[in-house]
């Protein structure tokens, strides 16, 4: 507002002084006479003024009209000129007008849109290394995969754009399942750029797919260096590679560096069930019973696990019932209230024929968790005790419909495993396997818990009430695995 004052101002005064001087010089007594070859005129000072005014316009129009000439004659003879950066400048808005427009139809997954704008900005622009990427992106939305790989591959030819180019044509071959060719073109964008998160991922997955534990350790170090992985999960992750590597070297009879290299795996992450395990085997082979007995009783502390129980149980494979209860104390004591713990002390006291005191370790175990170990547990305390074989029956049957407890399950794609792996055998992730329940309805038996009475009900009106103690044992064991075995 104030500054429109102002220019109105401003003209007002303008006006104002041109008209005053105006005056004065109509006031100016005087003629002007110009006499040229005969040619006489005669003036006021005002109009010699105003005749000079335009004299000096007409000299400044005929320079510049010079110079339009000279421009347009140096514009046709291919030379750069103000009219040349014109056309250029206006090309050019062009040009990154159709760049924008692309990208906004690409952000809105208009592919063939993208594709005729990534076409016009290279008309009017002449830069491939910023139509090229729109026009490559555009094709792959637009399902063209031939046209997509053609503009990877012209991305290539400039050092500016070849990452951008190899790791274009390096996703396409990851979709086509070409894992090999993925492999060599993932090494060639880390080579190029290291430091980029999203290819060392790729490159780490595809090194731990192939088995490739030493190159996958490498890159594990490289992710670590350049603070794209956090500490604590390179060390575990490391741990994971390593015992990985020691199972390979084992296969190929490498006893001794593969002893050592499950132990640095240990050492790396004691919390990883499966490394404690096998450093157990190798303190045990070594004569080492009480560093075997440490770390599982460590282990056991951070993730009680029917596989651990094993291990320790291994540590001393001849001793009768009794003694296995008493060396087993301490690591029951590490987290008594577990339900791992509790079913490991009713399994060591079935072992003992204790049947009363197995009771008294489940506990309510099979109200507020049941689950199918449990309550095939269960079943062997009732055998034990000599209670009816319907009542045997009975807790098997609950025990085939229940749910199967914690397993190895993978935290990308819930795929559940038997055993752990490094990589999901499904989706091919790497270090997904964790040990927890798989949600609740994974396993249904047709009718559930309501065939119960009809079953029960079968086994009074037949001879099977008569099934022999050894033949009732049998049953229980073979029902103890169907019940315990994890689900595909």
């Amino acid at each position: 507002m104030i500054w429109s004052l102002v220019k109105i101002l401003a003209f007002v005064v303008l006006v104002t002084a041109l008209t005053y001087g105006g005056v004065l010089l109509m006031e100016v007594p005087g003629e002007v006479v110009i006499d040229v070859a005969g040619f006489s005129m005669t003036m006021s000072v005002l109009e010699l003024v105003v005749v000079l005014g335009l004299l000096i316009a007409l000299v400044w129009l005929g320079f510049k009209l010079a110079g339009l000439l000279v421009a347009s004659f140096k514009f046709l003879n291919g030379d750069e000129t103000a009219i040349s950066r014109y056309f250029s400048r206006n090309r050019e808005r062009k040009g990154f007008d159709a760049l924008s427009e692309g990208m906004m139809a690409l952000a809105s997954g208009e592919g063939q849109l993208a594709m005729t704008k990534a076409s016009r900005a290279e008309k009017y622009l002449g830069k491939p290394h910023l139509t090229n990427l729109l026009a490559a992106q555009a094709a792959e939305m637009a399902g063209d995969r031939k046209m997509a790989e053609r503009t990877y591959r012209k991305l290539l030819e400039d050092e500016r754009t070849r990452f951008v180019g190899v790791r274009g044509i390096m996703k396409q071959k990851l979709s086509d399942g070409d894992t090999d060719t993925a492999m060599k073109l993932a090494e060639k964008a880390f080579a190029l750029k290291p430091r980029h998160e999203e290819t060392q991922d790729t490159l780490l997955r595809l090194q731990a797919e192939t088995a490739d534990w030493n190159g996958a350790r490498e890159t594990l170090g490289i992710k670590l260096k350049t603070g794209t992985l956090p500490r604590d999960v390179h060390t575990r992750r490391d741990a994971v590679l390593a015992l990985s590597q020691a199972s390979e070297m084992l296969e190929k009879g490498e006893e001794a560096k593969a002893q050592e290299t499950i132990l640095e795996a240990n050492r790396l992450s004691p919390e990883l069930i499966p490394a404690a395990v096998m450093a157990s085997k190798v303190h045990v082979d070594k004569g080492n019973t009480r560093a075997a007995s440490r770390l599982i009783k460590k282990t056991w502390g951070s993730h009680p696990h029917p596989d651990l129980a094993r291990a320790f149980a291994a540590i001393a494979p001849e001793e009768d019932p009794q003694a296995r209860i008493k060396r087993f104390k301490p690591v029951l004591k590490v987290r008594p209230e577990d339900p791992e713990t509790r079913m490991l002390l009713a399994e060591l006291h079935i072992a003992a024929e204790d049947f009363p005191e197995a009771r008294r370790a489940l506990g309510d175990l099979i109200e507020t968790d049941p689950t199918a170990r449990s309550l095939t547990l269960m079943a062997a305390i009732e055998r034990g005790e000599g209670k009816p074989d319907t009542v045997v029956r009975g807790w098997l049957t609950k025990a085939l419909t229940a749910p199967r407890g914690p397993q190895w399950i993978c935290d990308k794609c819930h795929t559940i495993h038997a055993d752990w792996v490094p990589v999901c055998t499904n989706c091919k992730a790497f270090d997904t396997l964790t040990w927890r329940r798989p949600p609740v309805g994974e396993v249904a038996m047709p009718g559930g818990t309501e065939m119960l009475p009809l079953i029960v009900g079968q086994l009074d009106s037949t001879a099977s009430t008569q099934t022999k103690p050894a033949e009732d044992a049998e049953l229980i064991e073979d029902t103890t695995e169907v019940a315990t075995k994890p689900e595909k």
